[in-house]
């Protein structure tokens, strides 16, 4: 080869070399197979881990989906394919044992479970377990098996042939075989009641009827005395006709209510199974989720759906102001909330951050709520409504988003103060941009904050809360009364001045500040799960500072080793340009973050990303162009993480571009499906 034909092409090499150098800049770096994620198939089961199967009819042919039923030839097919992957079908004796310190559970533990009643099951499915030796749950509801013979069962509001369903002396005779357990699925509640002015209809059992005659809601005696006699009837029937006390019990629609859990308790009912997603533990026996077999699934799809079944399904979410969906013309704002409802069901996500309060200034004070409650307006009774809709329709788990501490509540109530060590004065910290809180110190305030939270749960079936931003104590705060009390209570000193003149009392204070937030989060989780029930998800914004630096929990009174262990979710506000880190920098700082978070064992897998869709440094707080925010979101995902989302989403005006957006964040597309 020629010297003059090397130094022709040695630049061209040179170039080439130079563009593959660029290109390798942006390839994550390599990671050793033991340290790699590990897909859901191939995790070990979790100790004491269980899956829930929830059937319902089982049919020979034409499986007919308004009773969700399933092929017979199907069926059989389904219980060989679990018995031949290692599925060891266990009874409710095992899981009580297992819960209280006994023989645990086995690998791949699996309970079978069957609703409402039906007669196939005595006909069909009884024989079938019977063959395998395994044992199941089976939950009729009084009313349906308990109709006379020569009437049809209401069946909701259709009419169905009373064979269709089992008799009280079937149900005696498969209790007698001593293989199935006999369940309580209510005796008459497994219907729908009007929930809201708009007469949403949600299931009984877990919601307060609203009579649109005179437009007001169901009152708490009223309500529990309302389960409470049905928990009664269906607890007494199942006694009489088993011969013993029932120990578990199906909550229709899977729809689950804390006050109502509580009522089943003290009838000494011991297990509570729901529909929610994932696989069960012994360590909550009262709110076991299931996986719903419906639509007759052939060998392959129910493969899929039992192989995909995980603790924890991954986060795709998107956070929505419900002031865009309110319109002083109810009209208009029906026409909102569909808009919203198609938005979020095309994005293909699965978890909506649902504003439950009214911020039309956007200061971050609640002066007003979107749900009937003692303690602020009422904007519109809309958060109910707003949550079925994305639930039922868009079939998105809901969050409720709420302040911690800013409410616009009675001045009597102490608020956060600022010590300004330049005369030693104390006051409300009011600059804009800045959050007016009330002081978490005060009892007063404390208790009408839980009054809003408890309201708020009564209202709506949310699927979790998410505690807003708000919930941060600056280094110079809190100064007012109250805060000082509880400061000397703790062994601190009481005043700002001597809480700040060491590194080691400034750090004892600023953990004592984090804790105290913590704590009172969790009081208002407590109070939430009281009335909503045990399976509400429980998420907390946090700052990217002390993620960053830790040091700067000072400035927040915020720490993530706190949240990781408090809250279900930790949602870390991933948000560069809000902390001025210019665009052509934001990759590098999503890499600091992610690596600060993925630090810790298990971290990412509890932590949801959220992104910023609006630029609030700019005047007017544009919208950030789709382009560079679906980029962010697939730069996370080249790092490994997989929960993630974005705030705000304007479904009005359809921003960010749901064509752009959606192949970015959405589950349903590749790599996913």
């Amino acid at each position: 080869m020629s010297s003059s034909f090397i130094r022709l092409r040695l630049p061209l090499w040179l170039c080439c070399l130079a563009l593959l150098s660029g290109c390798a800049s942006g390839i994550p770096s390599f990671t050793p197979p033991s340290q790699r994620p590990v897909s859901a198939v191939d995790r070990p089961w979790p100790h004491n881990g269980l899956l829930t199967l929830a059937y319902h009819d089982i049919e020979d042919s034409d499986p007919d989906q308004t009773f969700v039923a399933v092929r017979t030839d199907l069926f059989v097919t389904q219980m060989q394919w679990l018995r031949d992957n290692g599925y060891q079908a266990v009874s409710v004796d095992q899981i009580l044992a297992a819960r209280n310190g006994g023989a645990p559970l086995p690998p791949k533990a699996v309970l079978l479970s069957f609703d409402d009643g039906f007669q196939s099951f005595y006909t069909r499915v009884f024989p079938i377990l019977k063959s395998m030796g395994w044992p199941a749950v089976w939950a009729p509801v009084g009313k349906w098996v308990g109709t006379p013979k020569n009437q049809p069962v209401l069946f909701g509001t259709r009419k169905v042939p009373r064979e269709r369903f089992a008799t009280w002396d079937e149900v005696r005779q498969v209790a007698r075989s001593g293989l199935i357990e006999i369940a309580s699925h209510t005796d008459n509640l497994h219907h729908g009641i009007p929930a809201d002015p708009q007469g949403s209809e949600q299931p009984a059992a877990s919601t307060r009827r609203y009579d649109a005659r005179t437009r007001s809601y169901e009152s708490d005696a009223a309500y529990r005395q309302r389960i409470g006699a049905d928990v009664e009837a269906i607890t007494r029937t199942l006694r009489r006709v088993t011969g013993k006390a029932p120990r578990v019990w199906v909550w229709p629609y899977g729809a689950a209510s804390g006050e109502a859990l509580d009522i089943i308790r003290r009838h000494g009912y011991q297990m509570a199974l729901t529909l929610d997603d994932g696989l069960g533990t012994t360590d909550h026996p009262m709110s076991l989720p299931r996986m719903l077999v419906t639509d007759s699934p052939d060998m392959a799809e129910f493969a899929r759906s039992v192989l995909g079944v995980e603790p924890r399904a991954n986060v795709r979410v998107a956070q929505v102001d419900l002031d865009y969906v309110y319109d002083p013309d109810p009209a208009q704002m029906d026409r909102n909330l569909g808009a919203l409802v198609q938005r979020i069901a095309d994005l293909q996500i699965n978890t909506v951050f649902l504003q439950a309060f009214a911020d039309p200034r956007g200061d971050g004070l609640a002066r007003a709520v979107y749900f009937p409650n003692r303690r602020l307006p009422m904007r519109a009774d809309l958060l109910n409504r707003a949550v079925w809709q994305l639930q039922t329709r868009a079939h998105v788990k809901v969050y409720a988003w709420m302040p911690v501490l800013s409410f616009d509540l009675s001045p009597a109530i102490a608020r956060v103060s600022r010590w300004n060590p330049g005369d030693g004065s104390a006051a409300p910290y009011s600059a804009p941009g800045h959050y007016q809180r009330l002081s978490p110190f005060d009892p007063q305030a404390r208790a009408a904050i839980a009054d809003l939270y408890e309201d708020m749960a009564a209202n709506a079936p949310i699927d979790g809360i998410l505690f807003h931003d708000d919930a941060l104590l600056g280094d110079y705060e809190d100064a007012s009364p109250p805060a000082l009390a509880a400061y000397r209570r703790a062994g601190l000193p009481g005043s700002i001045q001597a809480l700040r003149a060491d590194p080691a009392t400034l750090r004892r204070w600023t953990r004592f500040k984090s804790r105290a937030l913590i704590d009172f989060t969790s009081q208002l989780a407590s109070r939430v799960r009281a009335i909503r029930g045990p399976q509400v998800r429980t998420a907390r914004n946090l700052y990217a500072g002390p993620v960053l630096d830790p040091a700067s929990e000072s400035w927040y009174a915020q720490n993530l080793d706190d949240f990781l262990q408090t809250y279900d979710w930790t949602v870390l506000m991933a948000m560069p340009l809000m902390e001025r880190v210019p665009a052509s920098g934001s990759d590098a700082w999503l890499d600091r973050l992610a690596s600060a978070v993925g630090s810790r064992p298990g971290a990412l897998s509890r932590t949801v990303f959220e992104l910023q869709a609006r630029d609030w440094n700019l005047p007017g707080g544009p919208m950030v162009d789709g382009r560079e925010l679906a980029g962010w979101m697939r730069h996370l995902q080249r790092l490994g993480i997989e929960n993630f989302g974005y705030y705000p989403d304007d479904f009005i005006q359809n921003r960010p571009a749901l064509r752009i957006i959606r192949p970015a964040i959405s589950k349903a597309w590749y790599p996913y499906q």
